[in-house]
């Protein structure tokens, strides 16, 4: 949390840290909904988003607690160290985002409707930060899975971003990319459902204030 002094500029490939060549931590079962937290292999019927949001820990108790999400994770994305710790990833020398990963069925809550809370929940508009955490590692992010998702994300951005340009707020900032462009490595387990194991743990939650519009 928190991050005065961070880099606020992302380092290139040949700048990042070394980072090593498989995860050197084991990670369990979900303690909130008692589904693996590693969801390489994902049920039938079943999508994965790939969203940044601010700081991981807040953003995913919010999303374990959505009808028809079957498990989350947190994690990071964006960046070229492969397999970062927490503490490189603050340093702002990964290039990473913190992330969360859900796995969710559609029939019951669509990506949209995902999406729809992602911009709701934080501020998209802030660049390199999320309030007072500032770094890298907070920015807006979202990571498309399939070609549709990527349509649906280019659409509400366009929608919100209208939105937020009619009341005079800002521009959004929000990263969008292939998720097949950017690996996404699994955070420590300590970090996993943090919220459940630490219940009067750190959440921020900057936002505009402005709800998602109801005819988009």
């Amino acid at each position: 949390m928190f991050g005065f002094g961070k880099p606020t500029t992302l380092p290139s490939a040949d700048q990042a840290l070394p980072g090593r060549s498989q995860q050197p931590w084991s990670l369990g079962r979900h303690v909130v909904l008692d589904a693996p937290v590693v969801t390489d292999e994902v049920p039938e019927g079943h999508e994965v988003a790939i969203l940044g949001l601010g700081c991981f820990w807040g953003a995913e108790e919010i999303y374990w607690q959505l009808p028809g999400v079957w498990s989350t994770s947190v994690g990071y994305a964006g960046g070229s160290t492969p397999h970062p710790t927490y503490e490189e990833v603050c340093s702002g020398h990964t290039g990473h985002t913190e992330a969360i990963r859900v796995v969710f069925d559609p029939s019951v809550v669509s990506y949209a409707d995902l999406l729809k809370k992602f911009f709701e929940i934080h501020d998209p508009t802030q660049g390199m930060r999320q309030g007072n955490d500032v770094g890298t590692q907070y920015r807006s992010a979202i990571y498309w899975t399939t070609p549709e998702q990527e349509q649906t994300a280019r659409e509400l951005t366009k929608v919100y971003g209208d939105e937020l340009a009619r009341r005079g707020l800002g521009e959004i900032t929000t990263e969008i990319r292939p998720a097949s462009e950017t690996p996404y490595y699994y955070a420590e387990d300590a970090h996993q459902q943090y919220l459940a194991k630490n219940p009067f743990g750190y959440r921020c939650h900057a936002n505009t204030g402005v709800a998602f519009p109801e005819t988009a």
